[in-house]
């Protein structure tokens, strides 16, 4: 194990939710050195220093600032969130003596994934406290196999191999405890109240999600992959976390990992909305640049936009492109679509392929097939914001949106290298 398939094996063991991945995130930008900002306190930045603040505790946002902060302005972007289960507000179920609660899809998930596998739960769990608009806050984490979601006995689905569908508000109910006789039980609120060492009547709301235990794998007859859940998109929130720390300060370098792309970032902590010029603009008049430099500035930055691509499949060859097919252990994947789900031009192309060259990273190619509709991510949102030249990169997987996804186990080597130096130059 290298030092960039560790690092994203502990962030997939730390990050269960995007609290949590913003607190894995906080804790390794402080271990090389970045500060802590307040947004609602006053800033003196300093040339030389880096920095890094928390948008509502799910996104991220670190930068450095250079000895010439005006040389230019680099930001490489990332998500936190993924597909999972929310939890939602009261929840408890009871049928025939058995406690299920009852969840909502975040995001596209595949399904039967989640079917017969140890799930847990992580997030925030809001008290009260002093006062009405001074909640108290705990995150929790148990790492227990609290819940299961059973799938029927073929015995009682004989369709279940050739047409199954599974309805979330019916199949998709994980199983939690046996109540006995109670109908009206509390089982889930007490369990949270047990988790913050606090009374239940304390629990005034919470932001959960269900997670599977499984914990990452080296696959393969040579160890060639690696198989975990929430590939999509830790692999480039860590790529991202070693780029801005091990980068070279230079001009202005910028890491953003975001909340919410999975159901379309626009939300106040999320790629569509105005943090990011907002912020862009407060750090430039901070450091005593005037409007005037802060959109000279924006007009020669560059965006790399880092989420995960589809790779090819080999018991689905017919729903790749036919020219254009990443493969796994086959480098960096720079995704392009003409609706621009995928951001960039030809110059952005050039330069990441240009970059990666020059470094010996290895590189390919993503576009949708020409019949099929495909995915989206976040440089063409931020980037209609902050009107930067952007490019979208990531590494493939196979089985993107499942519980336990599958990537190629040197992939993770190049996109870091590709992040850091983009960060360094």
């Amino acid at each position: 194990m290298n030092i960039y398939q560790e690092n994203l094996i502990t962030l997939i063991k730390a990050g269960t939710s995007p609290f949590h991945v913003v607190r894995e995130g906080k804790k390794r930008l402080e271990n090389h050195g970045f500060t802590c900002l307040e947004p609602r306190e006053k800033w003196s930045l300093q040339r030389g220093g880096k920095y890094y603040l928390s948008c509502y505790d799910t996104t991220l946002i670190a930068f450095t600032v250079g000895e010439n902060p005006a040389e230019s302005l680099r930001l490489a972007a990332a998500h936190t969130d993924f597909p999972c289960l929310r939890v939602k507000p009261s929840p408890e179920t009871a049928d025939k003596g058995y406690g299920r609660i009852n969840i909502e899809p975040y995001g596209s998930i595949i399904r039967h994934t989640w079917l017969d596998t140890p799930l847990s739960l992580a997030g925030k769990v809001v008290l009260k406290g002093a006062a009405p608009f001074a909640p108290e806050t705990v995150y929790v984490d148990p790492k227990k196999a609290l819940f299961i979601i059973p799938e029927a006995a073929i015995h009682m689905n004989r369709d279940v191999n050739e047409s199954a569908s599974f309805n979330m508000q019916k199949e998709m109910l994980p199983l939690m405890t046996l109540t006995g006789e109670d109908t009206a039980s509390t089982y889930f609120i007490n369990y949270l109240a047990s988790l913050c060492e606090a009374e239940s009547d304390d629990v005034l709301a919470y932001d959960l999600n269900l997670y599977p235990l499984s914990e990452a794998v080296f696959m393969g007859l040579h160890d060639e992959f690696i198989g975990a859940p929430r590939l999509d998109n830790l692999t480039s929130v860590s790529a991202c976390l070693s780029g801005i720390t091990e980068a070279d300060t230079a001009g202005i370098r910028m890491a953003l990992f975001f909340d919410n792309e999975e159901v379309g970032s626009t939300t106040k902590q999320g790629a569509a909305s105005m943090i990011v010029p907002e912020l862009l603009k407060r750090i430039y008049e901070n450091l005593g640049f005037d409007r005037e430099e802060y959109s000279r500035q924006c007009a020669g930055a560059f965006l790399l936009s880092m989420d995960a691509a589809h790779a090819y499949h080999p018991n689905y060859p017919e729903k790749n492109d036919i020219t254009n097919f990443p493969l796994l252990n086959g480098g960096v994947v720079l995704k392009q679509a003409a609706n621009q789900t995928y951001a960039g031009d030809a110059e952005a192309v050039a330069a990441i392929k240009g970059l990666a060259d020059s470094l010996g990273i290895k590189r390919q190619s993503f576009v949708n097939r020409s019949d099929m509709r495909g995915g989206s991510t976040l440089g063409s949102l931020l980037s209609a914001n902050v009107p930067v030249r952007t490019a979208d990169i990531g590494i493939p997987l196979l089985s993107m949106h499942s519980s336990f996804e599958t990537m190629g186990a040197d992939d993770q080597e190049y996109l870091t290298g590709l992040a850091t130096s983009f960060l360094s130059r």
